[in-house]
């Protein structure tokens, strides 16, 4: 009988090691769930914004002085590698995301509340729409580009009512208490989307969506502009969404360009609004000191404006035909191409500082619920 117990104790404490570490792996796990949010959208929605870039740059110019023709001759390999990573990486994050829903949906529904992650919420569907249009294997006058381009619109379109409406209606968020910079994604994902539709030769549609996200931008930037209660709530370590205010410009140019079929006056006066405050930005690099002390996927907010802004740039040089407009698209493609490189870099490198504990999503989050 003595023998027995013993036995029975060799065994507890041999195998309690092993539960320990599988405990231990599964509370990892749920732990990693809980600290990833919509925030990580950025990564998808500058590779996918890149992915465009390197496409629109690799297309023949008709303009045979112009600096693009140069770009346009790289092997349309890499470009179809680029893309073929955009996907995956996207593909992954949604993944996780979904998984975060069913396993913590209780951090989801906060997110939900929250002034900065519910815009990011947008961004997973912005990621798919730049990634429809930058396709190799994909021409919008199919079926397929149309039935994705429902699928991936529609949820922008939902969250617009949900967002847009407790704005101007009785809910308990006003626009001036819960404005900051990340509010902007909305409005960029209202006018990818129309241009998504105006490639597809729905004018009608794309210019719903358009007017859409000009009329909330008007409102968002005059709102923003005066730096009321909800523009001074961000920390610091997301200072880089700071780069937003002038990709929705830059992105309104490119949705009027394809909607009118020409870089036309509006295109240039949205164009030359982006470089003024992408320039007002770059004067004052004491605004992003704090944050750049230390790796975060906030980094990641600097590139997909820049890539944005080089879209831009690439049509207004094409439009302008001359020096001055194909030096400045040059310099702006190859700013984005590099910033790109060096953020995928730092991720590989510093994969312990994805996660981190002191997120300042998670930290708000965590207050909420």
């Amino acid at each position: 009988m003595e023998a027995a117990v013993e036995l029975h104790q060799i065994e507890l404490q041999v195998l309690k090691p092993v539960a320990a570490a599988a405990t231990g792996r599964a509370l990892s796990k749920f732990s990693m769930l809980t600290r990833f949010h919509a925030g990580y959208f950025r990564i998808s929605l500058s590779l996918c914004g890149q992915a465009l870039l390197w496409k629109t740059l690799i297309e023949p110019s008709t303009d045979a002085r112009a600096l693009r023709a140069v770009v346009s001759r790289l092997p349309s390999f890499a470009f179809v590698l680029f893309w073929s990573l955009a996907f995956l990486t996207l593909l992954a994050l949604c993944f996780l995301y979904v998984a975060r829903c069913v396993l913590r949906f209780r951090s989801v529904r906060a997110e939900f509340a929250h002034h900065v992650g519910m815009n990011y919420l947008f961004a997973p569907w912005i990621s798919w729409l730049l990634l429809l249009q930058s396709a190799p294997f994909l021409r919008p006058n199919t079926n397929g580009y149309l039935l994705l381009w429902w699928l991936f619109s529609l949820p922008i379109l939902a969250l617009d009512v949900k967002i847009y409406g407790q704005w101007f209606t009785q809910g308990k968020k006003f626009l001036s208490t819960v404005a900051n910079p990340t509010s902007q994604i909305s409005v960029i994902g209202n006018l990818v989307g129309a241009r998504a539709a105006a490639q597809m030769g729905w004018r009608e549609s794309a210019l719903c969506m358009f007017s859409l996200g000009i009329a909330h931008y008007l409102v968002l930037f005059v709102t923003l502009y005066q730096r009321l209660l909800g523009s001074n709530s961000l920390p610091a370590m997301l200072r880089p969404v700071f780069f937003l205010f002038f990709a929705a410009p830059s992105m309104a140019s490119l949705a009027w360009d394809s909607i009118s079929s020409t870089f036309d006056t509006p295109c240039k006066m949205l164009f030359f609004l982006s470089l003024f405050l992408f320039a007002s930005l770059v004067c004052r690099p004491a605004l992003f000191r704090r944050s750049m002390r230390r790796f975060s996927v906030a980094w990641w907010a600097y590139s997909f404006p820049l890539s944005v802004l080089a879209l831009a740039a690439t049509e207004y040089a094409q439009e302008a035909k001359g020096a001055v407009a194909n030096v400045l698209m040059l310099v702006l493609s190859v700013l984005s191409v590099v910033v790109t490189l060096v953020l995928m870099v730092f991720t590989a490198i510093k994969t312990n500082d994805l996660l981190p504990h002191d997120d300042p999503f998670m930290c708000s989050f965590d207050n909420m619920q």
